[in-house]
């Protein structure tokens, strides 16, 4: 449905720059949105998916070994969009101390992400409701270090921003002025909250990301925040029990589609539109996080039967695969601080799977001292897509 323009443009300067900025009415969309038979069904599908996304946590041996390294994928993948290089390995190899060779600005702003999205989950599961309070704390775990430490933690921003072109009047999209961000928020605070009325979790997370963007309250890391909210408002309505939707790949593949809705949101106020194709989102993500969990499950049985056939150093070799489950990228002192294992027999157990009979790790590094281990079956299931 197309209602018209959803806010309104204002006279703003940017860079020195006369612009026209646009301020985003209120949610929920007026009229109401339209749930046709179509979007309806696509609305289900999403929720049966995540409905057995949720239940991977009982398909699983241990669902925090997966979350572990999928929030880390989401991390990467989100941190991608915004222009950073790191890959999955660089960020683990980031996270084990004093490990060369990785992207440092980079590296740190993907960490830092991993850092906003698990003290996100940890002041929900504090009740914090989604508020200004929690809001600026998670900008500010965003930005705490690399390149975003320059960017105002924690604070909206308190100049014109412009999205796209190389001057304001040229620019894609020009945000809410500054001056009304804090009333902008205010009114998505409330929309969040279920004030006056509460909204399906669902449209709430895809209605409330689309506002987020809009509003843009932040001078550097809107895109990431935007996109950290869509599993915290999930987590807080109990529709997932862990953060495992994470939209970012979707999102990167179909980057062009993406911005092109939100746009069409502004200008037309056609959420509908936007409803299908977030979540579409939704269902291929959920169900890709499911048939990847699966595949992981079934890559430790197969090497675990591979290890019981070891003899002597069996035992201790299912231990460093457990270890590396958690930590797929390790090196010797990882695996003694959480195998229960001496130096000396993580080494004659890496030596033996590095073996190419075994072939169960590779060693990256070359050097006969300070040697790092990658578990390359499981890091390459989590790059599948």
């Amino acid at each position: 449905m197309e209602r018209g323009l959803t806010g309104q443009y204002i006279d703003s300067i940017a860079g020195g720059v006369n612009c026209k900025a646009f301020i985003p009415n209120p949610l929920p969309p007026i009229p109401a949105l339209e749930l046709t038979s179509k979007l309806q069904s696509r609305i289900n599908q999403a929720m049966l998916a995540l409905g057995r996304l949720d239940a991977i946590s009982t398909l699983l041996p241990d669902a925090r070994l997966f979350l572990y390294s999928y929030v880390r994928k989401e991390a990467v993948m989100s941190s991608q969009i915004e222009g950073t290089q790191s890959s999955l390995s660089d960020l683990m190899l980031y996270e084990m101390e004093g490990i060369p060779g990785v992207p440092m600005d980079d590296v740190q702003e993907v960490s830092c992400y991993v850092g906003a999205l698990e003290l996100g989950v940890k002041r929900i599961r504090e009740d914090h409701p989604i508020t200004f309070r929690l809001i600026t704390e998670l900008h500010t775990a965003l930005m705490t270090s690399g390149r975003g430490i320059s960017k105002g933690p924690g604070q909206f921003r308190k100049n014109q921003v412009w999205i796209g072109g190389h001057r304001a009047d040229e620019a894609t999209f020009v945000p809410t002025p500054a001056n009304e961000i804090a009333n902008c928020w205010a009114d998505l605070e409330r929309f969040l909250n279920d004030v006056p009325e509460a909204t399906d979790p669902l449209i709430k997370a895809a209605l409330a990301h689309v506002q987020f963007e809009t509003i843009h309250p932040f001078m550097d890391g809107n895109g990431r925040l935007g996109r950290l909210l869509i599993p915290l408002i999930l987590v807080e309505a109990k529709v997932l029990t862990e953060p495992l939707l994470y939209l970012s790949v979707f999102f990167k593949k179909y980057r062009q589609v993406y911005y092109e809705r939100l746009q069409q949101v502004r200008l037309t106020g056609d959420w509908e539109s936007w409803l299908l194709f977030f979540v579409d989102a939704v269902a291929e993500t959920a169900n890709q996080a499911v048939k990847t969990a699966q595949q992981l499950n079934q890559l430790r049985q197969t090497h675990r039967e591979q290890i019981a056939k070891l003899g002597r150093i069996a035992s201790s070799a299912q231990q460093v695969l457990d270890v590396l489950f958690e930590y797929p990228i390790a090196n010797i002192n990882t695996l003694v601080e959480h195998g229960n294992i001496t130096a000396a027999t993580a080494g004659k157990v890496m030596d033996k799977l590095s073996q190419p009979d075994v072939a169960l790790v590779t060693e990256l590094t070359g050097q006969k001292r300070n040697r790092v281990y990658a578990y390359k079956a499981y890091i390459d299931i989590l790059n599948n897509d």
